[in-house]
């Protein structure tokens, strides 16, 4: 088997589990009904988006779908920050209410404990890492870019 051979395979398995990592979320947020307020709501937008042009590069990987993929992904790494942000920001806001006066120092460490787990959102994150990482060295990045 040549290389090539073997870059287009791994590039596919790539993008399938970056696909599949997507969809699964949308099945985990749907399960635990993470639809309280149209901010939670903005993770099955994006892995929505994210399974779109996951299929886009899978079905036609042309230079339009890869660099669409690369900007699609690089938004659901800023939805996994923003998603951290928010479990942060939810978890010490409770903690604060729970202890009216301690100062948010005092309950930080139960912050980062709390019920909203801190790194549920950087799945978002690994899916668009995983998926950036299929159009490495891509041929139709490199041909297309006039090389």
């Amino acid at each position: 088997m040549d290389s090539e051979t073997v870059n287009r395979r791994l590039r596919r398995f790539l993008l399938a589990l970056a696909g599949a990592i997507c969809a699964g979320t949308i099945i985990e947020l749907w399960l635990t009904e993470h639809t309280e307020s149209p901010i939670q709501l903005l993770p099955f937008g994006l892995c929505a988006l994210g399974l779109v042009v996951v299929a886009m590069a899978l079905l036609r990987p042309a230079r339009g779908a890869l660099i669409a993929l690369r900007g699609v992904m690089g938004l659901l790494a800023l939805g996994s920050l923003l998603g951290v942000y928010q479990h942060i920001a939810h978890n010490l806001a409770f903690e604060l209410e729970i202890r009216p006066g301690a100062a948010a120092a005092d309950v930080w460490f139960e912050a980062l404990r709390g019920a909203s787990p801190l790194l549920a959102p950087g799945i978002l994150a690994l899916a668009a890492l995983i998926a950036i990482a299929a159009t490495y060295a891509h041929p139709a990045l490199i041909e297309g870019a006039g090389g």
